[in-house]
Protein backbone atom coordinates (compact mmCIF):
# COMPACT_ATOMS: atom_id res chain seq x y z
CA UNK A 1 0.00 0.00 0.00
CA UNK A 2 2.84 2.21 1.04
CA UNK A 3 4.45 2.17 -2.00
CA UNK A 4 1.78 2.95 -4.33
CA UNK A 5 0.91 5.66 -2.32
CA UNK A 6 4.77 7.36 -2.52
CA UNK A 7 4.84 6.51 -6.33
CA UNK A 8 1.32 9.20 -6.11
CA UNK A 9 2.65 11.23 -4.09
CA UNK A 10 6.36 11.77 -6.12
CA UNK A 11 4.19 11.86 -9.67
CA UNK A 12 1.79 14.60 -7.68
CA UNK A 13 2.34 15.69 -4.23
CA UNK A 14 -1.10 17.20 -2.34
CA UNK A 15 -1.97 18.31 0.90
CA UNK A 16 -4.68 15.86 0.96
CA UNK A 17 -2.60 12.95 -0.05
CA UNK A 18 -4.82 9.87 -0.38
CA UNK A 19 -8.18 11.32 -0.54
CA UNK A 20 -7.24 13.20 -3.01
CA UNK A 21 -5.78 10.33 -5.35
CA UNK A 22 -9.41 8.79 -4.53
CA UNK A 23 -11.29 11.70 -6.06
CA UNK A 24 -8.93 11.86 -9.03
CA UNK A 25 -9.27 8.19 -9.83
CA UNK A 26 -12.86 7.74 -9.41
CA UNK A 27 -14.57 11.29 -8.75
CA UNK A 28 -15.01 13.32 -5.90
CA UNK A 29 -17.48 10.97 -3.97
CA UNK A 30 -14.30 8.87 -3.63
CA UNK A 31 -12.32 11.91 -1.92
CA UNK A 32 -15.28 12.19 0.09
CA UNK A 33 -15.92 9.09 1.40
CA UNK A 34 -11.97 8.31 1.61
CA UNK A 35 -11.58 10.94 3.70
CA UNK A 36 -14.13 10.35 5.99
CA UNK A 37 -13.98 7.09 6.14
CA UNK A 38 -10.33 7.83 7.53
CA UNK A 39 -11.52 10.34 10.08
CA UNK A 40 -13.68 7.49 11.84
CA UNK A 41 -11.36 5.07 11.59
CA UNK A 42 -9.00 7.54 12.98
CA UNK A 43 -11.14 8.53 15.75
CA UNK A 44 -11.86 5.08 16.99
CA UNK A 45 -8.41 4.08 17.00
CA UNK A 46 -7.08 7.02 18.76
CA UNK A 47 -9.97 6.15 21.76
CA UNK A 48 -8.89 2.52 21.80
CA UNK A 49 -5.09 3.71 22.16
CA UNK A 50 -5.84 6.10 24.56
CA UNK A 51 -7.85 3.63 26.71
CA UNK A 52 -4.34 0.66 26.20
CA UNK A 53 -2.62 3.33 27.36
CA UNK A 54 -4.31 3.83 30.51
CA UNK A 55 -4.49 0.09 31.20
CA UNK A 56 -0.61 -0.52 31.06
CA UNK A 57 -0.56 3.46 33.25
CA UNK A 58 -1.97 1.11 36.12
CA UNK A 59 1.01 -1.26 36.18
CA UNK A 60 2.61 1.45 38.82
CA UNK A 61 -0.97 2.84 40.08
CA UNK A 62 -3.48 0.21 40.27
CA UNK A 63 -6.22 1.71 42.19
CA UNK A 64 -6.35 5.19 40.00
CA UNK A 65 -9.24 4.95 37.51
CA UNK A 66 -8.64 4.47 33.79
CA UNK A 67 -10.56 7.69 33.12
CA UNK A 68 -8.35 10.16 35.09
CA UNK A 69 -5.00 8.30 32.58
CA UNK A 70 -7.10 8.36 29.60
CA UNK A 71 -8.05 11.99 30.05
CA UNK A 72 -4.60 13.08 31.37
CA UNK A 73 -3.05 11.36 28.22
CA UNK A 74 -5.64 13.16 25.77
CA UNK A 75 -4.88 16.45 27.18
CA UNK A 76 -0.71 15.79 26.65
CA UNK A 77 -1.57 15.19 22.96
CA UNK A 78 -3.99 18.13 22.36
CA UNK A 79 -1.42 20.19 24.09
CA UNK A 80 1.48 18.75 21.26
CA UNK A 81 -0.99 19.43 18.02
CA UNK A 82 -0.85 23.01 19.64
CA UNK A 83 2.44 23.37 19.49
CA UNK A 84 2.00 23.45 16.01
CA UNK A 85 4.04 21.33 13.27
CA UNK A 86 7.83 22.43 14.22
CA UNK A 87 6.71 21.68 17.49
CA UNK A 88 4.95 18.75 16.38
CA UNK A 89 7.86 17.29 14.57
CA UNK A 90 10.39 17.92 18.00
CA UNK A 91 8.07 15.84 20.21
CA UNK A 92 7.47 12.95 17.90
CA UNK A 93 11.38 12.86 17.05
CA UNK A 94 12.36 12.38 20.75
CA UNK A 95 9.66 9.84 21.13
CA UNK A 96 10.76 7.86 17.87
CA UNK A 97 14.40 7.76 19.17
CA UNK A 98 12.91 6.63 22.81
CA UNK A 99 10.35 3.85 21.71
CA UNK A 100 12.66 2.21 19.05
CA UNK A 101 15.93 2.53 22.14
CA UNK A 102 13.41 0.24 24.04
CA UNK A 103 12.84 -2.22 21.55
CA UNK A 104 16.35 -2.71 20.52
CA UNK A 105 17.09 -2.86 24.38
CA UNK A 106 14.46 -5.53 24.75
CA UNK A 107 16.05 -7.64 21.61
CA UNK A 108 19.67 -7.38 23.43
CA UNK A 109 18.14 -8.42 26.64
CA UNK A 110 16.06 -11.22 24.83
CA UNK A 111 19.19 -12.94 23.27
CA UNK A 112 21.45 -12.82 26.74
CA UNK A 113 18.53 -14.57 28.45
CA UNK A 114 18.32 -17.15 26.05
CA UNK A 115 21.96 -17.95 25.74
CA UNK A 116 22.64 -18.18 29.41
CA UNK A 117 23.94 -14.63 30.06
CA UNK A 118 20.98 -13.77 32.15
CA UNK A 119 20.18 -15.84 35.01
CA UNK A 120 16.65 -16.87 36.63
CA UNK A 121 14.14 -18.14 33.55
CA UNK A 122 11.80 -20.69 33.82
CA UNK A 123 13.10 -24.29 32.83
CA UNK A 124 10.08 -25.02 31.24
CA UNK A 125 9.96 -22.21 28.27
CA UNK A 126 8.11 -23.36 25.31
CA UNK A 127 11.28 -23.18 22.63
CA UNK A 128 11.15 -22.38 18.77
CA UNK A 129 8.02 -23.52 17.70
CA UNK A 130 9.13 -26.54 15.46
CA UNK A 131 6.05 -27.68 14.33
CA UNK A 132 2.46 -26.59 12.27
CA UNK A 133 0.73 -27.33 15.65
CA UNK A 134 3.16 -25.29 17.31
CA UNK A 135 3.11 -22.22 14.96
CA UNK A 136 -1.05 -22.52 13.97
CA UNK A 137 -2.26 -23.87 18.11
CA UNK A 138 -5.51 -22.98 16.90
CA UNK A 139 -5.11 -23.85 13.53
CA UNK A 140 -5.54 -22.10 10.18
CA UNK A 141 -8.69 -20.06 10.81
CA UNK A 142 -7.53 -18.56 13.89
CA UNK A 143 -4.28 -17.69 11.77
CA UNK A 144 -6.96 -16.20 9.33
CA UNK A 145 -8.83 -13.94 11.72
CA UNK A 146 -5.23 -12.54 13.51
CA UNK A 147 -4.14 -11.08 9.89
CA UNK A 148 -6.23 -7.93 10.76
CA UNK A 149 -4.41 -7.32 13.87
CA UNK A 150 -0.89 -8.50 12.28
CA UNK A 151 -2.01 -5.60 9.89
CA UNK A 152 -3.00 -3.61 12.72
CA UNK A 153 0.59 -3.03 13.87
CA UNK A 154 1.43 -0.61 10.78
CA UNK A 155 -1.57 1.48 11.09
CA UNK A 156 -0.86 4.66 10.50
CA UNK A 157 2.10 4.38 7.92
CA UNK A 158 -0.94 5.54 5.22
CA UNK A 159 -0.51 9.38 7.06
CA UNK A 160 3.23 9.60 5.70
CA UNK A 161 1.22 10.62 2.91
CA UNK A 162 -0.77 13.34 4.59
CA UNK A 163 2.56 14.65 6.73
CA UNK A 164 5.23 14.49 2.80
CA UNK A 165 4.08 17.74 2.27
CA UNK A 166 5.86 19.17 5.21
CA UNK A 167 9.26 17.71 3.91
CA UNK A 168 11.67 20.35 2.40
CA UNK A 169 12.35 17.51 -0.29
CA UNK A 170 9.37 15.78 -1.11
CA UNK A 171 10.99 13.21 -3.70
CA UNK A 172 12.61 11.57 -0.24
CA UNK A 173 9.52 10.61 0.81
CA UNK A 174 9.23 7.08 -0.78
CA UNK A 175 12.76 6.08 -0.20
CA UNK A 176 12.34 7.36 3.55
CA UNK A 177 9.53 5.60 4.13
CA UNK A 178 10.78 1.98 2.22
CA UNK A 179 13.54 2.23 4.13
CA UNK A 180 11.52 3.33 7.50
CA UNK A 181 9.34 0.01 7.00
CA UNK A 182 12.08 -2.48 6.37
CA UNK A 183 13.71 -1.28 9.73
CA UNK A 184 10.11 -1.52 11.28
CA UNK A 185 8.99 -4.76 9.86
CA UNK A 186 13.35 -6.16 10.71
CA UNK A 187 12.74 -4.94 14.20
CA UNK A 188 9.13 -5.97 14.86
CA UNK A 189 9.61 -9.90 13.86
CA UNK A 190 13.00 -9.99 15.69
CA UNK A 191 11.45 -9.14 18.86
CA UNK A 192 7.92 -11.04 18.58
CA UNK A 193 10.02 -13.91 17.29
CA UNK A 194 11.79 -13.76 21.02
CA UNK A 195 8.51 -12.99 22.57
CA UNK A 196 6.79 -16.63 21.49
CA UNK A 197 10.31 -18.39 22.19
CA UNK A 198 10.56 -17.36 25.44
CA UNK A 199 6.74 -17.64 26.62
CA UNK A 200 3.23 -19.49 25.96
CA UNK A 201 1.01 -17.30 23.77
CA UNK A 202 -1.29 -18.20 26.56
CA UNK A 203 0.90 -16.59 29.18
CA UNK A 204 -0.15 -13.08 26.72
CA UNK A 205 -3.17 -10.72 27.45
CA UNK A 206 -4.05 -6.73 27.14
CA UNK A 207 -2.83 -6.00 30.95
CA UNK A 208 0.88 -6.36 30.47
CA UNK A 209 3.38 -5.65 27.52
CA UNK A 210 4.23 -9.16 25.94
CA UNK A 211 8.05 -7.87 26.15
CA UNK A 212 7.42 -7.53 30.05
CA UNK A 213 5.42 -11.11 29.70
CA UNK A 214 8.82 -12.76 28.08
CA UNK A 215 11.23 -11.55 30.67
CA UNK A 216 9.07 -11.52 33.83
CA UNK A 217 10.78 -14.76 34.55
CA UNK A 218 14.36 -12.92 34.93
CA UNK A 219 16.07 -11.67 37.22
CA UNK A 220 15.58 -7.78 35.79
CA UNK A 221 13.91 -6.13 38.50
CA UNK A 222 14.24 -2.32 36.17
CA UNK A 223 13.34 -4.04 32.84
CA UNK A 224 9.50 -3.72 33.26
CA UNK A 225 9.61 -0.37 34.87
CA UNK A 226 11.61 0.78 31.76
CA UNK A 227 9.94 -1.30 29.16
CA UNK A 228 6.60 -0.61 30.50
CA UNK A 229 7.57 3.26 29.97
CA UNK A 230 8.72 2.76 26.33
CA UNK A 231 5.33 0.98 25.47
CA UNK A 232 3.42 3.69 26.87
CA UNK A 233 5.56 6.33 24.70
CA UNK A 234 5.24 4.68 21.84
CA UNK A 235 1.72 4.40 22.07
CA UNK A 236 1.73 8.11 22.98
CA UNK A 237 3.76 8.61 20.31
CA UNK A 238 0.97 7.13 17.40
CA UNK A 239 -1.55 8.25 19.45
CA UNK A 240 -0.41 12.14 18.81
CA UNK A 241 0.01 11.28 15.37
CA UNK A 242 -2.76 10.21 14.55
CA UNK A 243 -4.88 13.15 16.44
CA UNK A 244 -2.28 15.59 14.30
CA UNK A 245 -3.43 14.15 10.88
CA UNK A 246 -7.37 13.79 11.52
CA UNK A 247 -7.11 17.25 12.94
CA UNK A 248 -5.03 18.73 9.49
CA UNK A 249 -7.26 16.00 7.56
CA UNK A 250 -10.32 17.48 8.51
CA UNK A 251 -8.96 21.10 7.78
CA UNK A 252 -8.04 20.11 4.33
CA UNK A 253 -11.57 18.68 3.46
CA UNK A 254 -13.18 22.01 4.52
CA UNK A 255 -10.75 23.52 2.10
CA UNK A 256 -12.18 21.33 -0.79
CA UNK A 257 -15.53 21.93 0.36
CA UNK A 258 -15.92 18.50 1.60
CA UNK A 259 -16.44 19.25 5.37
CA UNK A 260 -18.22 22.32 6.49
CA UNK A 261 -16.27 25.63 6.31
CA UNK A 262 -15.74 26.52 9.83
CA UNK A 263 -13.52 23.58 10.14
CA UNK A 264 -11.08 25.11 7.81
CA UNK A 265 -10.62 28.80 10.54
CA UNK A 266 -7.34 28.89 12.26
CA UNK A 267 -7.00 30.14 15.57
CA UNK A 268 -3.40 32.23 16.78
CA UNK A 269 -3.17 31.54 20.48
CA UNK A 270 -1.31 33.23 23.13
CA UNK A 271 2.13 31.62 22.07
CA UNK A 272 1.57 32.73 18.39
CA UNK A 273 0.57 29.15 17.02
CA UNK A 274 -2.29 29.40 14.40
CA UNK A 275 -4.17 26.16 14.88
CA UNK A 276 -7.24 24.69 13.47
CA UNK A 277 -9.16 24.54 16.31
CA UNK A 278 -12.54 23.69 15.27
CA UNK A 279 -10.93 20.97 13.35
CA UNK A 280 -9.26 20.03 16.81
CA UNK A 281 -12.53 20.48 18.71
CA UNK A 282 -14.32 18.09 16.78
CA UNK A 283 -11.64 15.67 16.80
CA UNK A 284 -11.23 15.99 20.34
CA UNK A 285 -14.96 15.49 21.15
CA UNK A 286 -15.40 12.33 18.96
CA UNK A 287 -12.17 10.63 21.01
CA UNK A 288 -13.94 11.71 24.06
CA UNK A 289 -16.74 9.41 23.01
CA UNK A 290 -14.51 6.28 22.13
CA UNK A 291 -12.96 6.91 25.54
CA UNK A 292 -16.13 6.95 27.63
CA UNK A 293 -17.64 3.82 25.60
CA UNK A 294 -13.99 2.29 26.01
CA UNK A 295 -14.73 3.07 29.86
CA UNK A 296 -18.38 2.54 30.44
CA UNK A 297 -19.10 -0.31 28.35
CA UNK A 298 -18.61 -3.98 28.68
CA UNK A 299 -15.14 -4.82 27.07
CA UNK A 300 -16.44 -7.11 23.88
CA UNK A 301 -18.44 -4.30 22.98
CA UNK A 302 -15.86 -1.87 22.71
CA UNK A 303 -13.29 -4.87 21.23
CA UNK A 304 -16.11 -4.95 18.85
CA UNK A 305 -15.65 -1.34 18.18
CA UNK A 306 -11.65 -1.58 17.97
CA UNK A 307 -12.07 -4.54 15.37
CA UNK A 308 -14.11 -1.96 13.29
CA UNK A 309 -11.86 1.09 13.46
CA UNK A 310 -9.32 -1.67 11.85
CA UNK A 311 -11.62 -3.09 9.07
CA UNK A 312 -12.19 0.82 8.15
CA UNK A 313 -8.25 0.91 8.21
CA UNK A 314 -8.17 -1.87 5.56
CA UNK A 315 -10.85 -0.20 3.44
CA UNK A 316 -8.41 3.49 3.43
CA UNK A 317 -5.67 0.64 2.39
CA UNK A 318 -7.37 -0.54 -0.59
CA UNK A 319 -8.73 2.77 -1.54
CA UNK A 320 -4.99 3.39 -1.97
CA UNK A 321 -4.47 0.61 -3.99
CA UNK A 322 -6.90 0.88 -6.28
CA UNK A 323 -6.40 4.55 -6.84
CA UNK A 324 -2.99 3.35 -8.24
CA UNK A 325 -4.61 0.81 -10.38
CA UNK A 326 -6.54 4.34 -12.06
CA UNK A 327 -4.14 6.84 -11.95
CA UNK A 328 -0.25 5.19 -12.10
CA UNK A 329 0.92 3.40 -15.22
CA UNK A 330 1.89 0.41 -14.01
CA UNK A 331 4.52 -2.14 -14.89
CA UNK A 332 3.59 -5.82 -14.55
CA UNK A 333 5.06 -6.09 -11.41
CA UNK A 334 3.23 -3.64 -9.75
CA UNK A 335 -0.01 -4.51 -10.96
CA UNK A 336 0.68 -8.19 -9.26
CA UNK A 337 1.96 -6.61 -6.15
CA UNK A 338 -1.35 -4.68 -6.46
CA UNK A 339 -3.36 -7.85 -7.00
CA UNK A 340 -2.01 -9.63 -3.90
CA UNK A 341 -2.22 -6.29 -1.18
CA UNK A 342 -6.08 -6.36 -2.23
CA UNK A 343 -6.34 -9.96 -1.67
CA UNK A 344 -4.49 -9.36 1.44
CA UNK A 345 -6.71 -6.57 2.81
CA UNK A 346 -9.78 -9.12 1.74
CA UNK A 347 -8.42 -11.81 3.75
CA UNK A 348 -7.64 -9.62 6.67
CA UNK A 349 -11.24 -8.05 6.49
CA UNK A 350 -13.38 -11.59 5.84
CA UNK A 351 -11.19 -13.39 8.67
CA UNK A 352 -12.78 -11.57 11.38
CA UNK A 353 -16.16 -13.59 10.42
CA UNK A 354 -14.75 -16.78 11.36
CA UNK A 355 -14.29 -15.65 15.00
CA UNK A 356 -16.95 -15.26 17.35
CA UNK A 357 -15.25 -12.75 19.96
CA UNK A 358 -15.11 -9.84 17.26
CA UNK A 359 -17.28 -11.11 14.26
CA UNK A 360 -19.98 -8.27 15.43
CA UNK A 361 -17.41 -5.82 14.48
CA UNK A 362 -17.06 -7.11 10.79
CA UNK A 363 -20.80 -5.65 10.77
CA UNK A 364 -20.82 -2.49 12.93
CA UNK A 365 -17.94 -1.59 10.16
CA UNK A 366 -20.39 -2.13 7.44
CA UNK A 367 -23.16 -0.05 9.13
CA UNK A 368 -20.21 2.75 9.26
CA UNK A 369 -19.85 2.20 5.57
CA UNK A 370 -23.12 2.24 4.95
CA UNK A 371 -23.72 5.96 6.87
CA UNK A 372 -20.27 6.94 4.97
CA UNK A 373 -22.19 5.37 1.48
CA UNK A 374 -25.94 7.52 2.95
CA UNK A 375 -23.98 10.72 2.98
CA UNK A 376 -22.29 10.66 -0.21
CA UNK A 377 -25.33 9.79 -2.31
CA UNK A 378 -26.84 12.95 -0.34
CA UNK A 379 -23.92 14.81 -1.09
CA UNK A 380 -23.59 13.72 -4.55
CA UNK A 381 -26.64 15.37 -5.68
CA UNK A 382 -26.10 18.40 -3.59
CA UNK A 383 -22.58 19.43 -5.74
CA UNK A 384 -24.87 18.57 -9.01
CA UNK A 385 -27.53 20.94 -7.89
CA UNK A 386 -25.14 22.89 -7.07
CA UNK A 387 -23.46 25.64 -9.82
CA UNK A 388 -20.28 25.27 -10.94
CA UNK A 389 -17.88 27.56 -10.03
Amino acid sequence: MYHFLAMMTTEDPQEESFCYYAGKAFGRWGGFSCGWNYWISKILIIGSQLTALAILSRFWFPNVPLWVFAAGYAVLSIIVVFLGTKGFDKVENVLAVTKTAAILMFIVLAIAALVGWVHGGDTHQPGMPNSLHDLFPKGGLAFWSSLLYAFYAFGGIEAIGLLSMLLENKEDAPKAGQIMLIVLTIIYAISMGLVVTMVSYQAIDEKESPFVTALSHYKLPFFPHVFNAAIITAGFSTMTASLFTVTNLLKTLAKDKDAPAIFEKEKKLFFGKEVPLPSLGLATIGLSASVVAALLLPGKIYAYITTAAGILQMYNWAFIILSALKILKLKVWDKTLCIIGLLLLAAAVTGTIFEKSIRLGFFISLIFVALIALVTIIMTRVWKKAKPA
